[in-house]
């Protein structure tokens, strides 16, 4: 066992340790109805790319999925490259896929308020999405599309080595997870993904609809930082 984990653990703070579980399924989420999602995603390839360069240019000239022909561009990450905190949402919306830069818009700008409550700044952690590149019309993203991306996300997070994840939003956190459980159900308690603890919060588009809901997302992020404290 990590021993991160059995330190947060020791502190009576709950880790929850996945069982070994396939990724995501044709049941495991809705289907769009596009037929162009039938297209086969080629075989991923998970071995980790170990270089920030040779990764960023995997993700500029990607075509794995039919979604790099509606894309302005790709939206790779932003941030400290060796951060603590790495925060990991769904995919690039409007303005994401024109600026190339994830969150930015008014969820972005919340999310930036919920990082400086936590006393850091955007600067100070890295943000990535599941998918780098737009759905079309900001739907939630395929499984397929999930796939033809997951190996670059991982490269991320191994290459950023944070001391936690933040899963932002629902679509976020069942990809990590792999799982269907409802995000209120995720919500609350300290993750393993890979031996780095993560902590499922709301994502801040669905905070900006839903006011009452910030007290909760700051109880995932109080949580989160105790965690951090936790392992040090």
């Amino acid at each position: 066992m990590d021993t991160r984990l059995d330190r947060l653990a020791s502190m009576g703070i709950d880790v929850w340790r996945p069982r070994l579980a396939p990724p995501f399924g044709p049941h495991d989420a809705p289907m769009p109805e596009s037929t162009d999602l039938d297209i086969p995603v080629p075989p991923l390839n998970m071995d980790i790319i170990p270089d920030w360069q040779e990764l960023e240019a995997a993700v500029k000239d990607c075509s794995r999925c039919p979604l790099h022909e509606t894309r302005t561009q790709t939206v790779f990450g932003v941030g400290d490259r060796t951060a603590q905190w790495m925060f990991v949402g769904e995919a690039p919306g409007e303005q994401e896929d024109l600026k190339g830069e994830p969150f930015v818009g008014r969820a972005g700008q919340l999310l930036d308020e919920m990082i400086k409550a936590i006393g850091l700044s955007r600067e100070e952690v890295y943000i990535a999405n599941v998918l780098k590149c737009r759905p079309p019309n900001n739907r939630d993203p395929a499984p397929v599309e999930a796939t033809a991306c997951e190996t670059y996300l991982v490269s991320q997070v191994a290459l950023v080595k944070p001391a936690i994840l933040i899963a932002v939003g629902r679509i976020a956190a069942q990809h990590l997870l792999k799982t269907t459980v409802a995000i209120g159900k995720l919500r609350g308690i300290v993750h393993d993904y890979q031996s780095i603890p993560l902590v499922v919060t709301y994502h801040p588009a669905y905070l900006l609809r839903s006011q009452t809901e910030k007290r909760r997302a700051w109880e995932d992020l109080k949580l989160a930082r105790r965690t951090v404290r936790g392992l040090r």
